[in-house]
């Protein structure tokens, strides 16, 4: 009797043995399938971490793109305001002209001053009226805000006498004459005539100053402080420079050049 419980206590001590070893299996194999799930997982997460990085890189570069695309256009923005400007100067400066030249086919001609004493005799090219009785009807015209007539005698002076000293004079008060009438842009064209005029060249100076008082009014205070720094530079003992020192202090306005 007590040998077989003991045989059955054997069997079911085997029996259970073998049960707990084949669960121990079963829960070792899907341990490893799920450690392999696992591990898939992982891959796909890096997979779809490289493609979020991959495609944030591509939407900072599309928004570099963007902004360049953005700086190009305000450039070419601005560059088209700048030749609107200039054509719009141009056709100003086209419309001065012509109405110069019409004003001076419809002016009468004015009397002849009366001859200098003992004048020296004028090359065939300058016969008729001297450049001083040309320059002293433009500065009279001129003084009585006659300014369209003014510009048309001190015309005469520089087209017809070039190489007299007057007619670097001449050249400023055209420049000067513009400028009374609130048209810059065609001032600073004179002006600049005036400065770029070969010696002797009394004006140059004056007229260096009155180009940035020019560039001041059309609001180019940089262009304006260059100008004045420049007559400092090739005039530094003028009454110009004083007055250059004076604008670029901000002081106030230059004096006006003496007639």
């Amino acid at each position: 009797m007590k040998r077989a419980m003991v045989v059955v206590c054997v069997a079911a001590t085997v029996s259970i043995g073998c049960a707990t070893r084949g669960s121990v299996r079963r829960v070792a194999d899907d341990v490893q399938t799920l450690r392999a799930e696992v591990g898939g997982l992982r891959r796909s997460q890096d997979d779809l971490s490289g493609r979020v990085i991959e495609l944030a890189t591509a939407v900072q570069s599309a928004r570099d793109d963007t902004e360049q695309v953005r700086a190009k256009l305000g450039g070419i923005g601005a560059e088209l305001e700048r030749l609107s400007a200039t054509i719009h100067g141009a056709e100003e400066s086209l419309k001065e002209v012509k109405g110069a030249l019409a004003a001076r086919v419809e002016a009468p001609s004015p009397p002849p001053a009366p001859p200098a004493p003992a004048p020296a005799p004028e090359p065939p090219k300058a016969a008729g009226r001297s450049p001083e009785s040309l320059f002293a009807a433009g500065l009279a015209n001129f003084r009585t805000g006659e300014y369209g007539q003014a510009v048309i005698d001190f015309l005469d002076v520089v087209t017809k006498y070039p190489s007299q000293e007057l007619a670097a004079t001449a050249q400023f008060w055209i420049g000067e004459a513009y400028y009374l009438q609130h048209d810059y842009r065609q001032a600073l064209i004179e002006f600049q005539r005036a400065v770029d005029w070969p010696p002797p060249n009394p004006k140059a100076a004056d007229a260096l100053l009155k180009t940035g008082l020019c560039y001041g009014q059309l609001r180019e205070a940089a262009r304006a402080q260059q100008a004045w720094r420049r007559v400092l530079r090739e005039f530094p003992a003028s009454p110009a420079a004083d007055a250059a020192r004076g604008l670029l202090a901000g002081k106030g306005g230059a004096a006006r050049p003496e007639r």
